[in-house]
């Protein structure tokens, strides 16, 4: 056997640890890309994450907190909402002359109120943001309150609050929508170079799926960051992107493009004409439902500038050939035309993907568990913080106490 023995090779490693070497030392330069992002931005993140789980839940906590307001009493008898028309026309019989109906979110219950928004000019060159409360089976408004002003960044309700804190950190939508689209493509690459660490080159997976049992206190830190970082990154991943596209679509649209057509709802404009005569609101939501009779309106975005349109959103439309059931149609506020739909049943793949982002951000895509898994990867982000920022502390004091021995 000793003419087949070559001593040159005894100590040269095999292919296999070569390889793994090399998988090893790529790893490393990944780890400190995940580290410094981490540290840049892992406060955001939390930031993010608490007040995404909070809005989550918005309506159920906006309505708890405001139950004088946004609360009704379903009659016993007949419970049939009043035209919509009657509505509107109470909720505007509520606000000075120059306010204009921006928007309406239909009551998601029965035992809740009608929330119409309204834009309102006041002094400076500033514009206040007011919702009116409307019962929908009297037609009686509930209350008002001020929201926002154009010129403070702070608004005045705690979920107001929580939504600009969210969306734009508190720096307006200009600037804050493009810094946190920004900040959510490198918090993207930050979760998925996590991945690529924790990912078990040898094979030890039941080792990189758990948290060791009585561990000292350093391990337990160590696994309850991998262990929560891997199991929320299936949920965090396509939250992040929705986000991101929420923030800036002008900057995402254009990448999607490249793959499949993509028709953005927003770009869509009316054509004003010689007579400026113009379709109402109620009759929109009308032509809506014309063309989807099943589900119920959402969302109504009004046409308050020459050129804008009107946008009526529907949930739990009755279509076997899309698993989202949401619609939403974009309509010529001088002809009543539909300029646009968002149907995943007969759009692009790219449109189908664009559809998918509210739902998935939401959790709604989902119904209640997609809700709970949103809630719970949001609250993940903080406790990943703080383990990640230990852990980057315990390998720093252990570097400095081995640099002291030498």
């Amino acid at each position: 056997m000793d003419r087949f023995f070559d001593p040159a090779k005894k100590n040269q490693p095999d292919a296999k640890q070569q390889h793994l070497a090399k998988l090893k030392a790529r790893r490393k330069n990944w780890l400190a890309v995940h580290l410094w992002l981490g540290l840049a931005l892992g406060l955001f993140l939390s930031v993010f994450g608490i007040t995404g789980s909070i809005l989550v839940f918005h309506a159920e906590i906006n309505e708890l907190l405001n139950p004088q307001l946004l609360a009704v009493t379903m009659p016993k008898v007949n419970p049939v909402y009043q035209p919509l028309a009657n509505i509107f026309q109470a909720g505007s019989s509520a606000m000075p002359e120059p306010a204009r109906h921006t928007f309406t979110n239909y009551p998601r219950n029965g035992t809740a109120a009608f929330k119409l928004i309204y834009a309102l000019p006041v002094a400076n060159g500033a514009t206040e943001s007011w919702e009116v409360y409307v019962n929908p089976y009297t037609a009686q408004v509930t209350g008002k309150r001020l929201m926002s002003r154009s010129d403070d960044p702070i608004p005045y309700t705690f979920i107001g609050f929580v939504f600009e804190l969210h969306y734009a950190l508190l720096m307006g939508e200009e600037l804050g929508y493009t810094v946190v689209g920004i900040m959510g493509v490198l918090l993207i690459i930050s979760v998925l170079t996590g991945l690529i660490v924790w990912w078990p080159l040898a094979g030890k997976w039941r080792q990189a799926l758990t948290i060791k049992a009585r561990a000292s206190t350093e391990r337990l830190n160590f696994d309850l960051h991998k262990t929560a970082g891997v199991y929320s990154t299936v949920v965090l991943v396509p939250v992040l992107f929705s986000g991101v596209y929420m923030d800036i679509p002008e900057r995402v649209v254009p990448v999607l493009e490249v793959f499949s057509p993509v028709t953005y709802r927003y770009w869509f404009r009316s054509a004003p004409q010689a007579d400026n005569q113009h379709i109402t609101m109620s009759e929109a939501v009308a032509i809506a439902d014309k063309r989807y009779p099943t589900g119920r309106t959402g969302w109504i975005y009004g046409a308050t500038q020459p050129t804008s349109t009107y946008t009526i959103c529907k949930d739990g439309v009755a279509d076997t050939g899309s698993f989202l059931h949401r619609r939403c149609v974009v309509i010529d506020q001088y002809s009543g035309k539909i300029l646009d739909v968002d149907d995943p049943a007969i759009g692009t793949a790219g449109e189908v993907f664009t559809h998918w982002q509210w739902p998935l951000h939401s959790g709604q895509a989902f119904g209640w568990m997609g809700r709970i898994l949103v809630f719970l990867s949001g609250l993940a982000c903080p406790l990943l913080f703080v383990t990640g920022f230990i852990r980057w502390q315990q390998k720093r004091r252990a570097k400095q106490s081995l640099g002291n021995r030498f």
